[in-house]
């Protein structure tokens, strides 16, 4: 009997297997699309890489490995050098639409269809917790619309402080295969993991994992919210230890009551509020556990205050459930306490993350570049009381008028940059009519954001914040957010540092490359 189209990869779950030979095609070649290549190479498969844009970096890596090499452009469909392959299996970088031609053709023709985290977990085995022939390291997997990262560094930092090597991987910046081929071994992987990545994910079986929170991002990839949900569903499915949902966000716990799970694990909350015999949360100020506690039922563990975390950067709302949520992973595992309490001193977010960039005549001026979704950005404009937001970019296909709609009062004014403004300008139209509103209106990179912040400082009176938290991606105008927030700062330093009496704009008169409404 002929074996099916893709059978044979189907049942390939671990480095020892015979990979040797495989026929596959990997979509893209980027840092994910690299690391497959080569993971690939190294398992002694046949690699054909088939990309739009190749840096000239990756095409001579490629030739060193022994891989293939077919750009398209654009690659609108399949290309003969992929048919001609026949290939047994396909690995997607992430951000091909589900729908791309390429993707298409290959489930009508039965190959199966991975990512790079299936494509990790079934080759978690090459290097063990103590080197080659162990155990494999456990896997904790965290995604979420707004806060993945923050959390996979937190837990990464208290499980390191109680003893363990953790690497946090994945959509945070390293790939898993680099992760999980690197020699020196893991006790655990932090893995963070898009929606992207656990759409095409089905046998990961992780110690434990979490959803963070869930609220409209990434729409035009997935189609609609139903699909987007259903994808960050996919982090709970054969969760082994402990599922961690938050008790503020029903569809989190929804999630987790559907979830096919390993028998034995235990479903954890937590959030804001008073905990329950199996949550975590807060008392009086108090970050406690009642999760892991013997005594759960009548008494709670301290964790921290709300106030020790303040002190160290980390008190802003979403932030303090970031902590909660790693503390709860971390305690899955087994980290003691006073290891979580180490951590946290010494933590410190990463950058882009409301980063306070100058504080000057009592204005603070706040980059959290990184909120790219209304989510994100709802977080970020709570922790303060009045605010000059600076927003805008591409909204991916998100609707933005809740979040005005919730957070108008709070605002003292906005400045508008990037290619989805109208959306945000007849937003605040219609409800908030009198807020003053500005925009950027040129497109030239370099300029944007000296423009945005004369205009934010013209709003801005003693007490506010200037918050650049777009809502939106970065790509129309900027390289991506780190280049977005880098500008910011950059053009917020510029402008204190001038002398404040050399003023070439007329009074009155607008920055050039500046309307207002």
């Amino acid at each position: 009997m002929t074996e099916p189209v893709g059978g044979r990869a189907l049942g390939l779950t671990s480095w020892n297997d015979d990979w040797s030979g495989l026929r596959v095609g990997v979509l893209g070649l980027g840092v994910t699309g690299f690391s497959v290549a080569d993971t690939l190479a190294e398992v002694g498969s046949r690699v054909l890489v088939v990309a739009e844009k190749v840096d000239d970096r990756y095409r001579l890596m490629l030739e060193v490995i022994g891989a293939e090499l077919v750009q398209a452009q654009p690659l609108s469909s399949v290309p003969p050098e992929l048919e001609s392959l026949d290939p047994e299996l396909l690995i997607v970088s992430p951000g091909f639409h589900p729908d791309h031609p390429v993707i298409t053709w290959a489930l009508e023709k039965g190959i199966p269809v991975w990512g790079d985290v299936e494509l990790a977990w079934r080759l978690r085995d090459k290097v063990g917790v103590s080197g080659a022939g162990s155990a494999p390291a456990e896997w904790i997997a965290v995604t979420g619309t707004n806060g993945k990262t923050t959390t996979v560094q937190l837990t990464a930092a208290m499980l390191a402080a109680g003893g363990l090597r953790a690497a946090p991987c994945g959509n945070i910046g390293v790939p898993v295969l680099d992760a999980v081929r690197d020699p020196q071994g893991f006790d655990v992987f932090v893995v963070e993991l898009s929606s992207y990545q656990l759409h095409s994910t089905s046998s990961m079986s992780p110690w434990a994992a979490v959803c963070l929170n869930v609220a409209e991002d990434h729409l035009d990839w997935h189609g609609s919210m139903d699909a987007y949900v259903a994808a960050k569903a996919r982090v709970y499915a054969n969760t082994r230890s402990a599922c961690v949902y938050n008790r503020a966000d029903e569809l989190t716990l929804k999630m987790v009551e559907d979830a096919e799970v390993v028998d034995g694990a235990r479903a954890i909350g937590f959030d804001l509020g008073v905990p329950g015999p199996s949550d975590l949360g807060i008392v009086d100020g108090i970050l406690v556990d009642r999760a892991f506690h013997d005594d759960r039922h009548s008494s709670a563990l301290e964790v921290t205050t709300v106030a020790r975390l303040a002190a160290v950067g980390l008190g802003a709302p979403h932030t303090v459930a970031d902590v909660l949520a790693a503390t709860a992973l971390a305690r899955s595992i087994g980290v003691t306490i006073p290891a979580i309490r180490s951590a946290l001193e010494t933590f410190h977010l990463d950058r882009h993350r409301i980063e306070v960039v100058e504080i000057r005549d009592e204005i603070t001026w706040v980059d959290d570049s990184k909120a790219t979704n209304p989510h994100a950005a709802a977080a970020s404009l709570s922790a303060y009381p009045s605010v000059v937001w600076i927003a805008g970019g591409l909204l991916k296909g998100v609707d933005i008028e809740p979040l005005v709609r919730a957070r108008a009062s709070k605002l003292r004014g906005v400045v508008l940059l990037g290619e989805d403004r109208t959306a945000l300008r007849e937003a605040f139209q219609r409800h908030a009519p009198h807020l003053p509103v500005r925009e950027v209106t040129g497109t030239e990179t370099k300029g944007v954001m000296s423009v945005a912040v004369e205009l934010a400082a013209a709003l801005a009176v003693p007490g506010d914040v200037v918050l650049l938290a777009p809502a939106a991606a970065s790509m129309d105008q900027f390289t991506d957010y780190s280049d977005r927030g880098d500008r910011f700062a950059s053009a917020v330093r510029n402008y204190l540092g001038s002398d404040p009496t050399d003023d070439n704009t007329p009074d009155g008169a607008a920055p050039a490359g500046a309307s207002g409404i």
